[in-house]
């Protein structure tokens, strides 16, 4: 399938008579959006989240946030450098983008409309590498893709963002067996029944379900299909996308409701994806972000986000 296909208004003739079709008003017509946006020089990024017509993509080299708009491409800086990366990233209902801080092993909340910290939590101490970041109704799960945890953050009445002394490690148990000196548990969401979480291992290609009360795991069963490389996870109601990031692919699941089982039903893959990371929706589409872990990153090196159409 082309993405970058073209449709032709024809003109209708029959008999004798040429009949004009009349052009739709300007606006029921919008400019084909942009399938490859342009990101700053030197960005790196990691993580993407997404909100109406707006994307936010952390940097995993400064820690800063820039803002996208996809239907022009134009871009701005939402958040300055604070030293520290910024992997994972969600929004919630209330305009705050939680962000994972990567190997300094912690997490804030940013403002979307103006950029400020609203709040910071330290989770661990090096080694440590905070990785990805999901929210259920009642909390933000984090990621440690060094640690067999993950790391809640629990809302208060409203949303209320906690104290930084109420956040807790869940100890992930059961099936799951971490590898030493690998990238372990990865991508993070809930299952489409809302009652546990879904994490994939990058080093085994693993798909684990994580009951939230309890950490215990127990494989997710996709027959015949390993998801080495997985990365950035998007369910969507029940199709789950698992981004392969050196394999330039995105795995398309269909769960069953509780998330113990599942059916690679194919992948999807793009000419400009240069080690895609994770993986938002919006407008209709699927943007991911190239991380290029492949090239040696400098000040000019460039990056890109890509658009793909969804399964």
């Amino acid at each position: 399938m082309n993405r970058r296909h073209r449709t032709t208004l024809a003109l209708i003739l029959t008999g004798t008579l040429l009949t004009t079709v009349a052009a739709a008003p300007a606006q029921a017509h919008p400019a084909k959006l942009p399938d490859v946006i342009a990101l700053p020089d030197g960005f790196q990024p990691e993580g993407i989240a997404t909100a109406g017509r707006y994307a936010y993509l952390g940097s995993r080299a400064t820690g800063a946030i820039q803002r996208v708009d996809l239907v022009t491409g134009r871009g701005s800086q939402l958040s300055p450098p604070t030293g520290t990366p910024s992997l994972g990233l969600k929004i919630d209902s209330h305009d705050r983008l939680f962000v994972a801080g990567g190997t300094t092993g912690d997490a804030r909340v940013v403002d979307t409309r103006t950029g400020r910290v609203l709040a910071s939590y330290q989770f661990a101490s090096a080694p440590t590498f905070v990785n990805d970041v999901v929210l259920t109704g009642d909390a933000a799960w984090f990621t440690d893709s060094y640690r067999p945890v993950l790391y809640r953050v629990p809302f208060g009445r409203h949303g209320a963002l906690p104290a930084a002394d109420a956040v807790t490690q869940v100890p992930l148990t059961g099936a799951y067996q971490q590898v030493d000196d690998a990238i372990n548990v990865n991508g993070i969401v809930d299952t489409p029944d809302g009652r546990a979480l879904i994490v994939v291992q990058s080093s085994t290609g693993s798909l684990f379900r994580v009951d939230r009360s309890t950490g215990v795991t127990t494989v997710v069963d996709v027959p015949g299909y390993s998801f080495v490389a997985g990365d950035g996870l998007l369910r969507d109601g029940h199709t789950l996308y698992v981004v392969q990031n050196r394999l330039q692919q995105i795995a398309v699941v269909t769960l069953n409701g509780s998330g113990t089982a599942g059916t690679v039903t194919g992948t999807l893959t793009d000419a400009d994806f240069d080690v895609p990371t994770t993986v938002a929706k919006a407008l209709g589409r699927l943007y991911l972000p190239n991380a290029r872990f492949t090239t040696t990153p400098t000040p000019t090196t460039p990056y890109t986000l890509v658009a793909v159409s969804p399964a």
